[in-house]
């Protein structure tokens, strides 16, 4: 699909299996950290047996939730659950799977993936897991925050890579997407190149931008607007999660360097643009009244103007921002250290923008101006 198309509506998905009534499911739920919990909760409450592992022991935990635990792997297959649900880091992924004894599950497993990028693990499955065996790639888009307190219209993704044929294995597949659908999400079958390519352009980007106003430190204040709310929660939600999920989503979606560079180039973009509209302030304030000077110097036979002070005429930094007014004349001292000559920088700048391409005249003085000077 290309990107200059439009999303279409009909890759959301409700097929009438989704409602149908629930049977159990035995699901394995390999790295039981707070993602892996907070699945198996959904499964527990509607009636799913639910086995977990991980490498750090959350036996205390598991049994709060219902949940069978097992430090061993090798046990934990030995139970023959009817899905494997790999909630690992993406980072992690790739170790986990060849840990795993395949040997000891059924030849018609379904192992599930639920990353937040598509092709990466897509790939890892195709290529260790033993060719009986099913594979669904899924990506529930929200987490222990978003979802807290309901998954409705919350949208899952989901792609049958690899799934067999005969009822029982079509089945089971609809059944363990009917858990998502009957908690109310948004259901969307998309392939998983389609997958990452639209999530470069929405997570990707709100983890980046999520992240930069951490480091900008975004702080509350009494008159806060809705739209800055909406950027504090942007950061609290971002915040909440792992540098290994963010730097996972850079390195293991193709899209997602694009992604970045286009987000450079934005606010480069951006940039330039005020810079561009404050060069053009900045001249008419300095040089808009050598205007008549200039022209009284053309008018007259000997080229001395009816009009010169006595003294060099300099117009610098205090009188630039107090012609400005509005407040911007508090910040003398700070632009003073650190701009220097302020006509120089002006010229300089001119220079620059016309190289960049930025519209803008060039900054002179008259010649017999800058004599003076």
């Amino acid at each position: 699909m290309e990107s200059s198309q439009p999303y279409e509506p009909s890759t959301q998905t409700n097929q009438p299996f989704f409602n149908h009534n629930p049977t159990s499911l035995k699901i394995a739920v390999i790295g039981f950290g707070n993602f892996g919990q907070f699945l198996a909760k959904a499964f527990v409450r509607q009636g799913h047996t639910v086995l977990a592992h991980s490498r750090s022991d959350y036996s205390a935990t598991a049994q709060k939730l219902g949940v069978s635990f097992f430090s061993d792997p090798d046990d934990l297959c030995e139970q023959h659950p009817e899905v494997v649900v790999l909630c690992t880091s993406i980072l992690s992924t790739e170790k986990v799977i060849k840990t795993i004894p395949f040997q000891r599950l059924r030849r018609n497993t379904l192992v599930v993936d639920v990353l937040s990028v598509k092709e990466f693990p897509r790939d890892l499955l195709l290529s260790y897991l033993p060719p009986e065996f099913d594979i669904l790639c899924t990506h529930p888009m929200f987490g222990p925050q978003s979802g807290k307190l309901s998954w409705v219209g919350l949208p899952f993704v989901f792609d049958r890579v690899r799934i067999g044929s005969g009822d029982y294995r079509t089945d089971r597949c609809d059944e363990f997407l009917g858990i998502f659908a009957r908690e109310g999400c948004r259901m969307v079958e998309m392939s998983c190149a389609e997958h990452d390519k639209f999530a470069a352009g929405s997570q990707f980007v709100t983890h980046t931008m999520g992240r930069v106003l951490e480091r900008f430190r975004l702080e509350s204040s009494p008159i806060n607007t809705k739209g800055y709310e909406t950027l504090l929660n942007l950061v609290h939600n971002t915040a909440g999660d792992s540098f290994d999920l963010y730097y996972g989503l850079f390195m293991y979606n193709k899209n997602a360097m694009e992604q970045l560079e286009r987000l450079d180039m934005a606010f480069e973009g951006l940039k330039k643009e005020l810079f561009g509209n404050l060069h053009e302030v900045c001249r008419k304030q300095l040089f808009g009244h050598t205007e008549g000077i200039t022209e009284s110097i053309t008018q007259s036979e000997n080229k001395i103007p009816k009009f010169l002070p006595p003294s060099p005429m300099k117009v610098g930094i205090p009188e630039f921002l107090n012609g400005i007014g509005k407040g911007v004349e508090t910040h003398v001292a700070k632009l003073e250290s650190e701009i220097g000559d302020f006509h120089k920088l002006l010229v300089t700048r001119t220079l620059k923008l016309k190289k960049l391409g930025v519209p803008c005249k060039h900054v002179m003085l008259p010649p017999l101006l800058s004599s003076l000077n």
